[in-house]
């Protein structure tokens, strides 16, 4: 067990909160719904960025190369200015959700380099230009542009020309659960000197301003360059700063006079920094050097091409708060400890391209952790301190979730763009992060289904913007997933965990089952699911036509949960034979589901399409007519993804499984006659419980693999290509509704404008397509082939489909023979820079032909999934080459699992 390991451990066991410090700030919290207390719910609005420098939050904080503890009392993070700016850079900047011509956008570069699963070291890099921010120029540009034309980015203003810009690299390292080592590296990259100054800044998070009678904790100068932090919650600590700064104090409240023209309790408000540093305001600052927030002023020179370096100690211990030797020692093992962590985790036979790019993956993950506080009860009602929030939201956004009491620290989707849970997002997280700390993954599946997050009813909460949307049900997939990828990493499954979440998950299928079933004939629908703009018309409002559409997603996504129960049932019921009955339960449940999918009605009608060989959404007028969507998008992929094999030696073990399984053999011809090879053995004995049979795969592949298609160089695309030529569209009472191939931003505005289904590849729907490819091999063999891509004339196993597909998509972080990397697109900084050429950004989704990153762009959460697929590549031997035939697969050794690798 190495160092990392041991670390876990102690957290694991509590003997050692580890964890008790990360990097749990946002990086915005302002533009949020839980800081919105206007009447319309204009979130954006209500909290500009411009108003972000003098508000104090309610609810959570935020900051550059930010820290806090897990509860977020006390904070801290960068402050920057270089001396041109109008304000100080104490958060990152980006447009809103109307200011941006493809919805909200960060107007940044920053990147997270490196994290251990304890935060005992971690590794940030902001970079700031010489020249004045463009804030203005950003914001006017891009309202400029129409949604025909691609954002306006940082890197398009020429602010990083002639590298006249600052890297400023943060690097933490903890020497004990409450002794954290912070070290700054400001590297001027430019050909002249520059100053730049460097304000690291701690402060409490504002619990006193919302209930009357609250204590104020306070900060206060304790020696030169040391400020004493008196937390009531865990005791003294201190900031202990290199050399002598000068110290800033102000309180972190409200700035009424600037924002509102109404009077300031105190003169020292929260932008009382900002104002000293770039105003040069003496008074805004206390002069008695105390207050709830306070930074470290230093003015650095940097020489032209040439690096400066700031130590401070955030301690519990000032005593031996050494900055010196002991310091860099500590450093450089902190450092040397993660190495040696992540060489267990990442293959030793991926090149070296590739190993820095599932460690920054890595970095992302662990770094996307954050503070997630909101109490609906009190955001609904008001705080008794503060003015009564607008009767309007007694009966709007989110008043039916009153149950809710986030205060937890949560996976997130992009701490700027989305800094709030999204529950399907988080599901996908957890398959990386059970590599590296399935500890941690399986607490965050465990918290969607606890009472103060699941709806009594049985729902999951979707996210903030609206709680009881519907997201896809895949939390039973990824609690089976790192159950156990946890099980082959330590020997032995959690069935503790399994049992527990099983039994909320029941709850939430049987919410399903009643709420989205609307005729309870095992057809589904759900609104968007997830998949946004992807429908020709929104799937969440009501239709132009009246009725409702039977969604070929919905419905898979639901034959797909009954397997992933069953597949959870059987392990349990080996051990307790009480879970056999709920496994028959189950696996009753998908075969009237996958009956369903193919029998709408009486006229015959159903979501597969013989002619065409796919699946389509119908739309059911309420006249009663069925009439097929005909879109080929990703809704008609996924019904593959139900699909799980029985293997015969564990249903041997279930006698009474096995008897249920067998009566309805023999007995429900009706119904199993329909699902693929129920009756017909395969490779090792195996039964197959899939909507498809194998001629209906072949046909749904043969598209699917098509190159003109769905098949493009990073992955498959959410919409064919089919339709770049061949728009669909719908005609109802005059109106014209089209869906077209768009293969980077979306034209339209539906759900914001910044999320594009038409075209894109998205990782987490590839990811589940890679694993039904390999359980379909898993049960029909090498015998099995299937033209890819097609009208190659290459023929491939599954498991070879799976492989090619899985290369293409993790080709999009990797370097190309002229030394590109797709996902970077034409910025040519990233390709031929030494200072940008090893970085990596791990955006939403990706162009649909030439891969460049689109939507946002630090959603590591899903799209870390990289890491795991690159983990198995490295595993595997599948070389990085397009079309390097596999020519072997794991054998059933334990290693294959249900026909997919753990």
């Amino acid at each position: 067990m190495n160092a990392e390991q041991q670390r876990l451990e102690e957290s694991r066991g509590r003997h050692a909160h580890w964890k008790r410090w990360g990097p749990y700030l946002s990086e915005r919290a302002w533009g949020t719904v839980r800081e919105d207390y206007s009447h319309g719910g204009t979130a954006w609005e209500h909290l500009p960025h411009d108003h972000a420098r003098s508000k104090a939050y309610r609810w959570n904080e935020d900051g550059i190369a930010g820290i806090c503890d897990r509860h977020q009392r006390v904070c801290f993070a960068l402050a920057l200015w270089n001396g041109r700016d109008p304000i100080l850079k104490e958060r990152m900047f980006g447009l809103t959700g109307n200011e941006g011509n493809h919805g909200e956008d960060v107007k940044e570069s920053y990147f997270y380099l490196d994290s251990t699963p304890t935060h005992s070291y971690m590794k940030f890099l902001y970079k700031y230009p010489h020249r004045e921010f463009p804030y203005a120029w950003l914001v006017e540009e891009n309202r400029r542009r129409g949604r025909g034309l691609p954002e306006f980015e940082l890197s398009d203003t020429g602010v990083f020309d002639d590298h006249r810009y600052f890297d400023v690299t943060v690097e933490y390292a903890k020497a004990a659960p409450e002794d954290l080592l912070i070290e700054i590296t400001v590297s001027n990259r430019g050909s002249e000197s520059a100053v730049l100054h460097l304000l690291p800044t701690v402060w409490f998070r504002n619990t006193w301003a919302w209930r009357t009678g609250a204590i104020r904790p306070r900060m206060e100068a304790s020696a030169p360059g040391t400020i004493r932090i008196a937390a009531p919650h865990y005791g003294e600590r201190w900031l202990v700063c290199e050399g002598s700064p000068e110290l800033l104090f102000t309180e972190n409240d409200t700035n009424n006079v600037r924002l509102y023209g109404a009077p300031n309790t105190s003169p020292y408000v929260k932008d009382g920094i900002n104002d000293r540093v770039v105003h040069g305001n003496t008074g805004a600052v206390n002069p008695a050097r105390e207050g709830t927030k306070a930074a470290a002023w230093y003015t650095i020179e940097a020489p032209a091409g040439g690096s400066v370096r700031v130590r401070l100690r955030l301690t519990d211990k000032v005593d031996s708060a050494d900055l010196g030797e002991a310091f860099s020692a500590t450093l450089v093992q902190r450092k040397r400890e993660a190495d040696e962590f992540y060489s267990g985790v990442i293959p030793d036979d991926l090149s070296e391209d590739a190993r820095n790019v599932m460690r920054q993956s890595f970095g992302g993950l662990l770094w996307s952790k954050q503070y997630y506080h909101y109490v609906l009860r009190d955001w609904l009602d008001g705080d008794p301190a503060q003015p009564a929030p607008p009767g309007e939201r007694k009966h709007g956004r989110n008043s039916e979730w009153r149950h809710i009491y986030c205060s937890d620290v949560i996976s997130m989707p992009d701490k700027w763009e989305y800094p709030w849970f999204a529950a399907w997002d988080l599901a996908f997280h957890c398959v990386p992060l059970a590599l590296v700390d399935s500890e941690f993954a399986k607490d965050q599946l465990r918290l969607m289904v606890r009472e103060w997050y699941m709806h009594p009813n049985g729902q999951l909460p979707a996210y903030e913007w609206a709680f009881g949307d519907v997201n896809p049900p895949v939390h039973a997939w990824a609690a089976w997933r790192v159950y156990k990828i946890e099980k082959k990493r330590r020997g032995v499954g959690d069935r503790e965990f399994l049992q527990s979440i099983f039994h909320k998950l029941l709850l939430n299928f049987t919410w399903w089952v009643n709420r989205k079933d609307a005729e309870g004939r095992n057809v589904f629908q759900g609104g968007f699911l997830g998949l946004d703009n992807i429908g020709v018309f929104d799937r969440s409002a009501p239709l132009p036509t009246g009725g409702h559409i039977e969604q070929a997603d919905g419905t898979g996504w639901m034959a797909m949960y009954s397997l992933n129960l069953l597949a959870i049932a059987m392990e349990l019921a080996d051990g307790d034979p009480a879970y056999e009955d709920v496994a028959s339960k189950f696996w009753e449940h998908f075969l009237y589901i996958a009956h369903a999918i193919q029998h709408l009605g009486a006229d015959g009608t159903g979501m597969w399409d013989a002619g065409d060989g796919f699946f389509y959404d119908v739309l059911h007028t309420p006249e009663g007519r069925h009439i097929p969507l005909k879109i080929r998008s990703m809704v008609g992929l996924i019904p593959l993804f139900a699909v799980e094999t029985l293997e015969p030696r564990i249903v041997d073990r279930l006698p009474g499984f096995k008897r249920r399984l067998e009566w309805f053999l023999h007995n429900r011809p009706d119904l199993t006659g329909n699902v693929a090879c129920m009756r017909s053995r395969g490779e090792g004995e195996r039964r197959l419980l899939s909507i498809v049979d194998g001629e209906q795969l072949r046909r749904v592949l043969r598209v699917m693999l098509d190159e003109q298609e769905f098949l493009s160089p990073h992955g498959i695309r959410a919409l064919s290509r089919f339709h770049h030529g061949n728009p669909y569209s719908f005609g109802v009472d005059g109106r014209e509704y089209r869906v077209n191939y768009e293969p980077a931003e979306s034209s339209t505005g539906l759900f914001g404008g910044n999320s594009n289904w038409r075209g894109p590849v998205w990782f987490p729907v590839n990811y589940l397509l890679i694993e039904s490819l390999q359980k379909f091999h898993h049960y029909l063999g090498d015998g099995y082939r299937v033209e890819c891509p097609s009208g190659s004339g290459q023929f491939l196993t599954l498991w070879e489909v799976a492989a090619e597909i899985s290369r293409r998509m993790n080709r999009l972080f990797l370097r190309d023979e002229s030394g590109r990397r797709p996902v970077h697109g034409s910025n040519r900084m990233f390709h031929e820079d030494p200072h940008w050429r090893d970085l990596v950004l791990f955006y939403e989704y990706f162009h649909g032909d030439d891969g460049s990153g689109v939507g946002a762009s630090h959603q590591t959460g899903w799209t870390g999934l990289t890491a795991k697929l690159m983990q198995q590549s490295g595993e595997l031997g599948w070389a990085p080459k397009m079309r390097q035939a596999v020519k072997t697969q794991p054998s059933s050794n334990g290693e294959l699992s249900h026909g997919i690798i753990t």
